[in-house]
């Protein structure tokens, strides 16, 4: 691959999913007083539909591969086993034209392998975090990015944190989007306070946002706000069929969804693919606006497939489905 400077360089962990499809009478869905709850019969052989195994996925191998189909030069940093799910991780990520010299080769460590139970159009994903010894690598200055985009990783990486927030601070052209894993909510905004601060775009849903922001999740605008005082510049919630809002800190944007064109068939990677096509948008130079048309098409393209990179539009998908978009389909303002 040629040495050009990447337009986006995507940090944290990836991982191979392996889908079991659940068949839709082994399994049910039952409400507990606060949430659902995935059930099948105890200490029994339960037959399954079929297995896929998508190899490189995780937030950041899902949008480093969307950052690629888009047309950007797509980096990843991260680590894996030097195993056969490694290798097959690297070989997708070539496939998906993404430069992977920075992904780190672990010798005696497991790849991360995550299992999917697919049941009906929702999944329960059972995830084991492999403990690497994360180390930020060495950027020459051809390396150095325009835009860094910023997601899950392992709760053993808390110092790794401190050393990309100095890169970071050293190289103040550099962009980032951040869009926080469940370790990095839990680790609080005090502990990741150099990172929401420099953050161009922090992206989560609306359940995330309240957590970070300890307020009540019904405000929007009161979410949005207290996420901006940490310090980011654009705050994008998505807030699944409701859709999605975002703010510069002066303007709020409500968005809706793009409508499916059939009923979705496996939702894994959907905020992954809105977030990513969000950012993407805004590193070739769009607005706000035009980035809340674009990241819903990705999304809703997602779903009708399965896992989180198979439906990934390029910019030609997305720009057919703008044509095709119904007469409501725009960012509309909010008033506060």
């Amino acid at each position: 691959m040629a040495e050009k400077a990447l337009d986006v360089l995507s940090i944290g962990d990836v991982v191979t999913d392996a889908f079991i499809k659940l068949l839709d009478d082994q399994a049910k869905v039952e409400k507990t007083d606060d949430e659902l709850r995935l059930s099948m019969v105890y200490g029994a052989k339960v037959p399954f539909d079929h297995a896929e195994v998508v190899p490189a996925v995780g937030n950041c191998g899902n949008a480093a591969a969307a950052f690629a189909k888009l047309g950007l030069r797509s980096g990843l940093v991260s680590n894996i086993g030097a195993d056969n799910w490694g290798r097959e991780i690297l070989g997708a990520l070539h496939t998906a034209k993404v430069d992977t010299r920075f992904v780190h080769i672990n010798p005696g460590k497991k790849s991360n392998y995550h299992y999917v139970l697919w049941y009906k159009e929702d999944r329960t994903i059972l995830i084991k975090h492999e403990e690497y010894n994360y180390h930020w690598p060495h950027f020459r200055v051809i390396d150095i990015p325009k835009w860094v985009y910023f997601s899950s990783i392992s709760k053993n990486a808390m110092e790794y944190h401190d050393e990309i927030a100095a890169w970071l601070e050293g190289n103040p052209p550099i962009k980032l989007a951040f869009q926080p894993g469940t370790f990095q909510i839990d680790a609080g905004t005090n502990r990741l306070k150099k990172i929401y601060q420099r953050a161009e775009v922090l992206a989560v849903n609306r359940d995330e946002a309240a957590e970070i922001a300890k307020t009540d999740r019904d405000n929007i605008h009161k979410l949005l706000d207290e996420l901006h005082n940490l310090g980011p510049k654009v705050v994008v919630i998505s807030d699944g069929h409701a859709g999605a809002y975002a703010s510069d800190g002066t303007t709020h944007w409500k968005m809706p969804i793009y409508p499916d064109p059939k009923p979705p068939y496996e939702r894994t990677g959907a905020g992954d693919a809105f977030t990513s096509t969000f950012v993407a948008a805004l590193a070739r130079g769009a607005d706000i606006e035009t980035a809340l048309l674009w990241a819903p098409i990705n999304a809703m393209s997602v779903v009708q497939k399965v896992g989180a990179q198979a439906g990934l539009l390029d910019e030609r998908g997305i720009d057919h489905y703008l044509r095709q978009a119904p007469s409501h389909y725009h960012p509309e303002r909010m008033t506060h």
